[in-house]
């Protein structure tokens, strides 16, 4: 698992920086409710995303559980951030008009709990906003690469925590029905097949790491080196985005 503290100086550079966070605030801005409303982003980081959520008429507020990140995500939003764990949110039932969730719940073993406490703080009538199949993002393209790591990936698939199937059967159960979607890309971000062996030798890949046969793996790895242009990256991810309204 990373360590948010200690990464906290380099996230943004290393994760697309302001183009990337632009093209996710741009995608979540028409997602939102019109006219004055509070707004939480859960799992908030630095804040490069939800201080482009501000508007005349909104109370913005992020949270999130990294001291380091919200010292920086302090500085974008003076006042506006809180410290709390996204399963023990520590606002009120039925406060906020809309929940923000970006590249958070493919992170988790189950983001059942945090889904639930997203339905918990959305006032009726509220939006959940979030991120699904990040897995997918890279692939949306097709490539090489893509076609080299197919099998690995479809065997990982059935465990896909914010799988869109799985995030939208959960949220039907939570009251939370489809009421948008939306995709952006992540600029900067396409990986070249170095990259991409460099990920997987970090264990950063988890449809390398958490479903692969050894020899699958193996022989996935060997594929991937054998391709062409090493270090040329191919398509950037386009990410998804569902709005749940509840």
């Amino acid at each position: 698992m990373i360590n948010y503290d200690d990464e906290a100086r380099t996230y943004d550079a290393s994760r697309g920086g302001e183009p990337r966070a632009e093209a996710a605030a741009a995608a979540v801005e028409p997602l939102l409710p019109r006219g004055p409303s509070t707004i939480l982003d859960i799992a908030c980081g630095t804040g490069i995303v939800t201080s482009r959520l501000r508007g005349p008429e909104r109370t913005v507020v992020g949270v999130d559980r990294s001291p380091g990140m919200l010292s920086l995500a302090g500085q974008r939003l003076p006042g506006g951030v809180v410290c709390g764990d996204a399963t023990r949110l520590p606002f009120a039932s039925k406060g906020v008009d809309a929940v923000v969730i970006v590249w958070l719940l493919h992170l988790l073993p189950d983001p059942a709990s945090v889904l639930a406490e997203a339905a918990r703080v959305l006032r009726p009538g509220g939006v959940l906003i979030t991120t699904v199949d990040k897995n997918d993002a890279h692939f949306a393209e097709d490539s090489d690469i893509a076609q080299v790591t197919a099998d690995l990936r479809r065997q990982y698939a059935p465990r896909v925590p914010d799988d869109s199937a799985r995030v939208l059967g959960r949220a039907a159960e939570l009251g939370l029905g489809l009421a948008g979607q939306t995709v952006f890309p992540g600029i900067g971000q396409g990986r070249s097949p170095h990259g991409w062996r460099q990920a997987i030798e970090a264990g950063r890949i988890p449809w390398y790491t958490d479903a692969a046969a050894p020899d699958e793996a193996s022989e996935a790895h060997r594929r991937l080196a054998a391709l062409p242009d090493q270090d040329r990256a191919r398509p950037d991810p386009l990410y998804r985005l569902i709005a749940l309204r509840a």
